[in-house]
């Protein structure tokens, strides 16, 4: 009792508050020093895309020029129709391809992927532990090892020169069935799933209206990762569909390289349009994407 009547005699000022655990740290201000090397940093991302522009503008002479240009010339657009006007690359239709094979795969990715995903990380089976390791085990082997196999394999199915040959091995990736199964472990509560089925809802269901809707982010992330990936490639395409008149953007970029004499204007101004659908894709997903990496870095 004494100590209580001398606690309530202190004033509430001098009075010790308690420390609040788990309390969140306040938000500082960024000095001028992070926006400076945040601005450092995307000047010299950026740098490569201008530099790709300027070059794409001008002219031969511009290009061999010391120093060199840094200001964007006013050739872009007869750049651009000696590109597409060439009879032996087929750039116009490489794009089509590359339009076709990466959203074809980057669809199946999310689907195929996100299903077994959610297999794994949802339902109990016999053999998941050691399948999922299986599929964890896989990332660590260079898909050049399987190039060979994968050509033999095409051909006896007579797709080697066809898109079905680019499409059909990315339609699922060892990293998208790992990555939507650690999303939808720490994102979908076991509770809210057994109360789905108590409702009477069968696996499909639980997937499509409660697992999907809450991975959202994360299938942005992965349908950008598996978009670029895909876009980009250039070795299986230019194995599989080498000698076809209908190759993918990667192989007709090669093909302006080759020869014994490049012509730089027009090898970059064909790499400036083949990033173009990169750059809309970003700026259509770039909410999705950050929202999705911060939720897994959070809980995680």
């Amino acid at each position: 009792m004494e100590r209580r009547r001398a606690a309530a005699s202190v004033p509430p000022a001098r009075r010790r508050r308690p420390a609040l655990l788990g309390r969140a740290p306040q938000d500082t201000p960024a000095g001028i020093g992070t926006y400076l090397f945040l601005a450092v940093t995307a000047l010299f991302a950026a740098f490569p895309l201008y530099w790709m522009f300027v070059i794409a503008t001008s002219s031969d002479e511009a290009t061999s020029q010391l120093p060199p240009v840094v200001i964007p010339g006013d050739r872009f657009l007869p750049n651009l129709d000696e590109v597409f006007s060439l009879q032996d690359v087929y750039f116009a239709a490489s794009l089509v391809n590359s339009v076709i094979v990466a959203t074809v795969v980057t669809a199946s990715v999310l689907f195929f992927c996100s299903l077994a995903g959610f297999a794994f990380a949802k339902l109990r089976f016999k053999g998941s532990r050691a399948l999922m390791l299986f599929v964890i085990l896989t990332l660590t082997v260079p898909n050049q090892l399987g190039v060979v196999a994968l050509y033999i394999v095409m051909g006896k199915l007579g797709w080697n020169g066809t898109l079905l040959a680019v499409i059909v091995p990315g339609m699922v990736t060892a990293f998208g069935v790992f990555y939507m199964r650690q999303f939808i472990v720490n994102t979908v509560p076991d509770e809210l799933v057994e109360s789905a089925r108590v409702d009477g809802a069968n696996t499909m269901r639980i997937y499509w209206n409660i697992a999907l809707p809450a991975v959202r982010p994360a299938l942005a992330v992965l349908g950008l990762l598996t978009f670029v990936a895909t876009w980009n490639d250039f070795q299986w395409p230019l194995i599989t569909l080498n000698g076809t008149d209908y190759p993918t953007s990667m192989v007709a970029i090669s093909d302006l390289a080759s020869g014994n004499y490049v012509i730089y204007r027009r090898v970059l101004a064909g790499a400036f349009v083949a990033t173009v659908p990169l750059l809309i894709m970003l700026v259509i997903g770039g909410r999705q994407i950050v929202r999705g990496i911060m939720e897994g870095a959070v809980k995680s």
